[in-house]
């Protein structure tokens, strides 16, 4: 499958925030990782296969250092579909009108 572009907001919250963020640090690449209140609200720009394949992969990344890890993200692609997740459950996808 081909590698589509996607706009990520996303909030992580976790028992321990200071194994959490040298994982989050290392997933984003093109963006920013900001702790406000005890949480992580990350914007970034990144590539893959699906909004739920990226989704999936940064959580199991962040779970593998600490299990009570949630994450609640936003992606946008490139031709305007977002897709809502909490930890791995898709909660809403809508299309913006171009």
């Amino acid at each position: 499958m081909a590698s589509k572009h996607f706009k990520l907001e996303a909030r992580v919250s976790s028992s321990n925030p200071k194994m959490v963020k040298p994982v989050l640090e290392q997933s984003v690449k093109k963006g920013s990782v900001k702790e406000v209140s005890g949480e992580f609200l990350v914007e970034a720009e990144m590539d893959g296969e699906s909004a739920k394949e990226m989704n999936r992969s940064l959580l199991s990344a962040l779970r593998r250092v600490e299990r009570k890890t949630r994450l609640r993200a936003e992606s946008t692609s490139s031709d305007g579909a977002t897709q809502r997740f909490f930890d791995y459950m898709l909660k809403k996808t809508t299309k913006n009108a171009s």
